[in-house]
């Protein structure tokens, strides 16, 4: 059966990028890419993901031909979208189109009270959102807002550490 020509080019940079990566290890990071090679932010898109997920700090990254994927920050870091966001310096879990499964290294503040998010997933085809799995729980966010990359922070600050702190004085 012979393949769409459209379909095998649109094909030839995954398939580059997973043969490129597939003589690296899981446990050992790749160097930061040189200029011309995709960064994680490149490859979120490939798999129909918005770019904006990960922080700024990303150092390194490696992905396995079957989606397990390691990404290394410059340490952990916050960022705040809707939601307060807490980013583990590695973050693991497995890619696939549309989707991140097994996710290990990021949590959530959702009333003082961290949680880690399991899965993220957008719809296919796409949409205007982007769906965060905790537990057994599915938040359902605006896509938009993860579009574009975030600067970390690499401690809670602002309006989310004063809440804090009235909280605690309140129960001091």
């Amino acid at each position: 059966m012979a393949m769409d020509p459209k379909l095998q080019q649109s094909l030839v940079p995954v398939l580059s990028l997973l043969l490129t990566i597939s003589t690296s290890s899981l446990s050992q990071p790749t160097p930061l890419p040189q200029p011309g090679e995709p960064t994680v932010y490149d490859v979120l898109p490939e798999f129909g993901l918005p770019g904006g997920l990960l922080p700024d700090s990303v150092t390194s990254y490696s992905l396995s031909p079957d989606g397990r994927f390691v990404v290394f920050l410059k340490g952990p870091c916050y960022v705040q979208f809707d939601y307060l966001i807490y980013y583990e310096d590695q973050i693991t879990g497995k890619i696939n189109y549309g989707s991140i499964t097994e996710l290990e290294g990021i949590q959530v503040q959702r009333f003082f009270i961290w949680f880690d998010v399991n899965e993220i997933r957008v719809d296919l085809p796409p949409s205007d959102s982007i769906y965060f799995q905790v537990g057994f729980v599915n938040k359902k966010l605006d896509i938009d807002q993860f579009m574009k990359v975030h600067s970390c922070r690499d401690r809670v600050s602002g309006l989310c550490h004063e809440s804090l702190n009235r909280v605690t004085e309140v129960y001091a």
